[in-house]
């Protein structure tokens, strides 16, 4: 059997069948579906029916003594696969594929609002994603316990990356203490976005940041960047200040020892035909003496993981459709989706976008080849 990612990075896992009934061999089932979701199937169906057109290729590589499952052998070992322990082979397959240190990693929710169901009233399945703005691929997911949100979600995620010497970043719903401790304690930085909801905490900062820009941060010691952007008619002017003078902030919310700096970012927007707008946001950092260009750069890196991963598995994976509600089904195709999208992503023979990658392996069986073998360790 020729050697594939799959084959090398998830053959071990735990089988949920028992044994009379493994006609299939897992590690083709999901070889053949991972096929199926990279050619644009998102449909157990859809996914038997290119096995059978697929099969005389699928028998070069792959030992298929009893053929091509049927659609309910895929349903049933995608609802009852271990989705910890696919996620787990996922994570492990990716550090192969990358070097995080000095990396921007964001964190950020996504909700996949097909797999809603209210008859029997259980809520759509949240995952909050990791993403590497270095690699340009998918870290890892952590699904949302039903009864609990993001901020308890994200430190299992946090334990499962390798983000020693990276930065990571969040909106203000990970900002939260307990969070960033466990940031450094893996030896890694944070920038965290600043809402009203944090209280007291906030307006300290908001007030401190806000006076020293009245008086033209005389005060204390910073730094300072700006840049301009111009796209269709609407010029945008953003200005971020950054100090390290937070001493004083320690003091008041001792539960934030981490904390070493602190930033504003101040954006003018201007539209023909528009009033100019103007907007302050705040962001607290682990970072010693941070210049300003680099936060500004940090921030505006966060939106990746929503224009280069969420983005993507809607559109071209059509995420967003997904209804499967049974079993682990929709979080392990989450998983599936993301493999699919990083190798489409770590191909680069193609210098085309996602979609007509897809549509290439569809037509090309070698090209689908190269892309089943992204991230196999040479042997």
């Amino acid at each position: 059997m020729k050697t594939t990612t799959i084959s090398q990075h998830f053959a071990n896992l735990p089988d949920p069948r028992i044994k009379r009934t493994q006609h299939h061999p897992l590690v083709n089932i999901l070889t053949i579906t991972l096929c199926a979701v990279i050619c644009g199937c998102d449909n157990f169906n859809a996914i038997e029916e290119y096995g059978k057109s697929k099969k005389q290729w699928f028998e070069t590589f792959l030992d298929m003594p009893h053929g091509i499952p049927s659609h309910d052998t895929f349903n049933d070992v995608l609802n009852r696969l271990s989705p910890k322990a696919f996620h787990a082979a996922f994570t492990e397959w990716v550090k192969h594929l990358c070097e995080l240190n000095e990396d921007i990693i964001p964190l950020d929710g996504k909700t996949l609002r097909r797999t809603i169901d209210k008859v029997n009233g259980v809520a759509a399945i949240h995952i909050v994603n990791a993403w590497s703005v270095k690699n340009n691929l998918c870290l890892g997911q952590m699904r949302v316990d039903d009864k609990s949100n993001e901020i308890t979600a994200i430190p299992k995620l946090l334990e499962l990356l390798d983000i020693e010497g990276a930065t990571i970043t969040t909106d203000a719903m990970g900002c939260q203490f307990k969070i960033a401790d466990k940031i450094v304690e893996k030896q890694a930085n944070y920038i965290f976005a600043l809402k009203g909801s944090q209280g007291e905490f906030f307006d300290d900062i908001k007030l401190f940041l806000d006076t020293e820009l009245e008086s033209g941060f005389n005060r204390v010691t910073h730094d300072v960047f700006e840049e301009i952007d111009k796209d269709h008619g609407r010029i945008e002017q953003r200005k971020v200040w950054v100090t390290s003078d937070v001493e004083w902030l320690r003091e008041r919310h001792s539960k934030w020892s981490s904390l070493n700096s602190i930033a504003v970012v101040e954006s003018i927007r201007e539209q023909k035909g528009i009033e100019k707008s103007m907007e302050r946001r705040y962001y607290i950092s682990s970072h010693l003496t941070p210049k300003a260009e680099y936060i500004a750069g940090a921030i505006r890196s966060h939106w990746f993981v929503e224009n280069k991963l969420h983005w993507q598995l809607d559109i071209s994976f059509d995420e967003d459709s997904c209804r499967l509600r049974s079993g682990n089904a929709a979080e392990n195709m989450a998983t599936m989706n993301k493999t699919a999208l990083n190798m489409l992503k770590n191909e680069k023979t193609a210098k085309v976008g996602i979609k007509s990658k897809r549509l290439k392996a569809g037509w090309d069986e070698d090209y689908l080849m190269k892309v089943l073998t992204v991230g196999k360790l040479s042997v």
